[in-house]
This record gives C-alpha cells, structure tokens and sequence, in this order.
C-alpha cells in the first residue's frame, strides 16, 4: 500500500514543480525577460503547456471569466498542494 503511496506522492509532486516552472515562465514572458522567438523557450513553453492544458481546461470551465487574468494553474497548485498535504496521508491512513 505504501508503494502506491509513494507512487501518486512521486506524481503530484513532479505535477508541483511542472506547474512552479509554468507560473513562473509565463510570469517572464509577460514582463518581457524570456522571449517566445527564441527556439529553447518556445519549445519549453509549448511543451508545458500541453501538458498542462488537460488539468487546466476542467478549471477553466467551472470559473468565472477573468479575461485578462487566469485563474486556472493557481486552482490547480492549490489543489495539488491539498492533495500531496492532506489528501493522500488521509486517504492511505498515515495522518
């Protein structure tokens, strides 16, 4: 049981730091400092993106529209983070 454990833990907390990664480059991008011309961050980007987009779009439609701000990867850390503190520990019985 403790096998699976470690297993969604190891997953949830790859999915944190893929999400960090995505928050704060979009940040960079937006104030201009990595630039989406360049091959390596546009690869990057693009690549975060897809593989985020599938945990965001859910979000995205139960949220309000806030246009020129989104919501979503911020629901979603925060999801992640309830789930790897308190979710998992309860769920297997450790906490």
């Amino acid at each position: 049981m403790l096998a699976v454990y470690g297993l969604l833990d190891l997953i949830l907390s790859v999915a944190y730091f893929v999400m960090i990664v995505h928050i704060i480059m979009s940040w960079l991008i937006n104030f201009q400092v990595l630039n989406l011309h360049q091959q390596l961050v546009s690869q990057i980007w693009y690549g975060l993106n897809r593989l985020l987009e599938p945990i965001y779009a859910p979000i995205r439609r139960f949220m309000p529209d806030t246009r020129p701000l989104d919501l979503a990867p911020l629901v979603a850390f925060i999801i992640v983070i309830w789930a790897r503190a308190w979710l998992l520990p309860v769920a297997f019985g450790l906490r």
